[in-house]
C-alpha cells in the first residue's frame, strides 16, 4: 500500500495508507474590497471562507453556499486564482475525527453582490470553532496565523493584483 503524508489543522505531518484516503474537494473564495482581504476567524487563526463542495454541487453553487454561511456575504464568482492539493486529516472535527482527504483546493477570486457580514449561518461544528470574519489590511497579512496548507500570502496578493483587471 502507498503512504500519504498527510498534515492536520496544526501542520504536523504523519503517513497514513492511501486506502483510507476520501475524496474531498473544496472551494473558497477571495473576497477584497478597498485594499482588505475578508478572512474567516478559526481556531484562533484565519482561512479562507469556503469548504467542501457537495456530490450534488456545482463550483459556483458550493462557493456560494459556503461563502454564506461562513460570512453572510452573497457572492459571485469572478475568476479562479489558484488550485493545488492537499493531504488533510481533520482530527479537530469530532464529525471527520479518524478520516484522511485527498482535498482539491479551488481558490477563487468573488464579488460581493449583497449581505452582511454575520455569523448566523454558522453550522453546529463551526459554531464551536469559527467565529466573525474579519477585514484584514492588505499589508498585515504576513503577521496573521493561518489554518490551511496553502501560501496564502501569495494567493490573495494575486488576487489584488486580479482584481485591478476585472
Amino acid at each position: 500500500m502507498k503512504k500519504i503524508i498527510c498534515h492536520n489543522l496544526f501542520r504536523e505531518e504523519f503517513e497514513v495508507d492511501s486506502s483510507k484516503l476520501y475524496f474531498r474537494p473544496s472551494i473558497y473564495g477571495i473576497l477584497i474590497e478597498d485594499k482588505k482581504v475578508l478572512l474567516s476567524r478559526q481556531h484562533g487563526g484565519y482561512d479562507f471562507p469556503g469548504g467542501g463542495i457537495n456530490i450534488d454541487e456545482t463550483l459556483d453553487e458550493a462557493l456560494k453556499r459556503e461563502f454564506w454561511e461562513e460570512t453572510g456575504i452573497i457572492i459571485e464568482p469572478v475568476i479562479p486564482i489558484h488550485c493545488e492539493t492537499s493531504f488533510f486529516c481533520p482530527a479537530h472535527s469530532p464529525k471527520h475525527k479518524n478520516e484522511y482527504w485527498n482535498c482539491v483546493l479551488i481558490y477563487y477570486l468573488v464579488r460581493k453582490i449583497g449581505g452582511k457580514i454575520s455569523k448566523d449561518n454558522f453550522d453546529e461544528e463551526e459554531k464551536n470553532y469559527a467565529d466573525l470574519p474579519e477585514w484584514i489590511d492588505i499589508e498585515k497579512i504576513t503577521k496573521l496565523k493561518y489554518y490551511n496548507s496553502v501560501d496564502n500570502q501569495k494567493i490573495i496578493l494575486k488576487a489584488a493584483e486580479l482584481i485591478k483587471s476585472v
